[in-house]
């Protein structure tokens, strides 16, 4: 036994180099065992009645019946316990070690006969009657006669063509074509382990939907390998486990699928949410016969048959229909991740349902493979919602990093502004007085002196009016409050800026290209709307050069009115169009900044907002925005 199992293991570490190499490999590389194959289609058949003797090696009757991979018959039917397979076999001397390979059998115990003489023995103590047969031959030169008996509960038969060949190459054959299911599975396991172990890195709420899909995973991973013949055959001992382990996963694997459906599809889902709790309370039943089956064998069968396949298989048919038609529903939304999962769990439903539907209306009870393929389209699907879900998550932590950045920015300009407010309101009276009284003494001098000294005068008292505007950008910073609120005509009043603003346009070269519609109408204060723009507007025309343009213009967005001014002056770069509204910020060498933060301040109180976008070298554009109170 020792000996078979090295045998096994250095098989398959040979079907596992010609897996991955098998695309570079030459066709003629295999050319001597498809040469040199035989394929048989058509056997003999008779039941074995259930008190024949099991020591048999012929049957008692000539009475047989034709079958064929076409139609196999495989159900027992009632009163017997077996059947009896009569091969008609050519001449096998060609080949150095003859051998025999039935790729897919139903059987417990298997026996090969030869003219009476033993070829072949393989028996089984648990229930899983699944099985291949792979023998050496006896080389001969003329035709003859192998028999096979078959012992099982309720299928035995053939269900594969028979290929005779060399033994060797037969047997490497099997394990090629078992070997995508092996490393399948084995992958989907691997992969379902490394999840469990990271999920004590997640959150509370994505742990559940990360669990359960690792469970999905880890059930799918041993369905997959417990599904195919090789364990079973290569290592006979632990087949019971093999069995068990087999039917624990798909009592597993399908409420693993429901409470990750719960978890990702949106909606109340009372019903899903209900058949997915009852569900589950019937595979925790599953799993209490699984191990009444363990414990008392064959005398259990019965039951064991009933609970875990004839009443759990409508379940899984259920279920997996109320899937597709969640899926259906979800991908009807139109979340694109919703979409992307439920065509990976239609696919899934879909190959389910069409094998249960197989598995039911076929006689022979097939072996079902499509929920494989549904199997690998669902991990697809998740790979990429998964991607997609990084890519949202990265994008989304960029965007607050954005928002948190944004917010910082605001928080220490509402605190400067707030001591820019404070400052004002606190010096701004006591320092107007004086200049007021200086200015009047400056003019009652002046009138009593020479022309020189005038033109002195008249120079001191433009900059007391400076400073007496710089006080009042203070004062109407610190409290910007509106003393009466009206509706507002933005093409009147613009036009009226623009003509107040036009001579100082004219001294710097710009015209002025205006195109507001009629009727836009908002609510605030005329004076104030008029000096946010005026600054503005200054603004621009202070930096333009030679051949300066100013744009004026205002459209209706929704139930807001956008009014835009842009100019092809300086521009400014993106660190200081952050800056703007900062206290003591100007891009002008002898600005102080706060025509910009009283422009900021009579805009906001009038519950609009001011955006700018500028470029170095090509001018800048600011965006206004205010509530649209109707439109005529």
């Amino acid at each position: 036994m020792l000996a078979f199992r090295l045998k096994a293991v250095i098989l398959i570490l040979f079907a596992l180099i010609v897996t991955i190499g098998g695309a570079s490999l030459p066709e003629h590389a295999f050319a001597a065992e498809k040469k040199h194959a035989t394929s048989i289609t058509n056997w003999d058949i008779q039941w074995i009645e259930k008190n024949a003797s099991p020591t048999d090696t012929a049957p008692h009757s000539d009475s047989w019946i034709a079958a064929n991979v076409h139609n196999p018959l495989v159900a027992i039917p009632e009163g017997y316990k077996g059947a009896w397979v009569r091969i008609a076999i050519p001449p096998t001397s060609e080949w150095l070690t003859p051998g025999l390979l039935v790729r897919q059998i139903y059987g417990l115990n298997i026996d090969v006969f030869e003219d009476g003489t033993m070829l072949y023995h393989s028996d089984r103590n648990y229930s899983y009657d699944r099985n291949m047969l792979l023998s050496a031959l006896p080389a001969r030169t003329e035709p003859s006669t192998l028999l096979i008996r078959i012992s099982s509960l309720d299928r035995a038969g053939l269900v594969s063509h028979i290929q005779l060949g060399e033994f060797n190459q037969l047997s490497e054959s099997f394990i090629r074509q078992e070997m995508p299911n092996l490393l399948l599975g084995a992958s989907v396991g691997f992969l379902a382990i490394l999840m469990l172990l990271i999920s004590g890195y997640l959150t509370h709420q994505q742990r559940r939907a990360w669990i359960a899909l690792s469970l999905i995973a880890l059930a799918t991973s041993i369905l997959i390998i417990t599904y195919s013949t090789f364990p079973y055959v290569y290592f006979r001992n632990i087949g019971k486990w093999l069995q068990f382990l087999f039917d624990m996963s798909m009592l597993v694997v399908f409420p693993a699928l429901h409470l990750y459906v719960g978890t990702i599809f949106e909606g109340k889902l009372t019903l899903f949410r209900k058949f997915g709790t009852w569900f589950a309370v019937y595979c925790a039943f599953g799993v209490l016969i699984l191990i009444l089956n363990a414990i008392i064998g064959d005398p259990f069968f019965v039951y064991y048959k009933l609970f875990t396949f004839w009443m759990l298989a409508p379940l899984i048919l259920m279920h997996l229909l109320l899937v597709l038609s969640q899926s259906i529903i979800q991908a009807i939304r139109g979340n694109k991740a919703s979409i992307i999962l439920s065509l990976g769990f239609l696919a899934l439903a879909t190959t389910g349902v069409v094998d249960l539907i197989q598995l039911y209306t076929s006689d022979a009870l097939p072996i079902v493979y499509l929920w494989k393929f549904g199997i690998i389209l669902l991990i697809v699907s998740l790979v990429i919602v998964l991607a997609r879900k990084i890519k949202s998550d990265h994008q989304k932590l960029l965007d607050y990093s954005k928002e948190l950045e944004l917010f910082n920015h605001q928080l220490q300009r509402t605190e400067k502004l707030k001591f820019v407010s404070e400052l004002a309101a606190s010096i701004a009276h006591e320092v107007r007085n004086p200049l007021q009284v200086t200015r009047g003494f400056l003019q009652l001098i002046s009138s009593s002196s020479d022309q020189t000294n005038k033109n002195h005068f008249s120079m001191a008292i433009d900059e007391l009016d400076r400073a007496s505007l710089i006080i009042t950008d203070f004062l109407t910073f610190a409290k910007p409050e509106l003393d009466t609120v009206v509706e507002i005509d933005i093409k009147q009043e613009l036009n009226t800026v623009e003509t107040i603003m036009s001579p100082l346009a004219s001294i710097s070269g710009a015209v002025f290209k205006i195109q507001l519609p009629d009727g836009l109408i908002i609510v605030g204060n005329p004076s104030k709307f008029k000096q946010a723009f005026m600054n503005l507007i200054k603004n621009s025309i202070e930096a333009l050069k030679e051949n300066g343009v100013i744009e004026i213009d205002a459209e209706k967005e929704t139930d807001w009115v956008l009014i835009r001014i842009a100019d092809n002056g300086e521009g400014m770069n993106p660190e200081q169009i952050a800056r703007l509204g900062e206290p003591y910020f100007s891009t002008k060498s002898k600005g102080t900044g706060l025509g910009l933060m009283v422009t900021y301040r009579l805009i906001e109180i009038m519950d609009g907002s001011l955006e700018f976008r500028s470029e170095k070298g090509k001018g800048t554009e600011a965006l206004i925005r205010f509530p649209l109170v109707r439109s005529n």
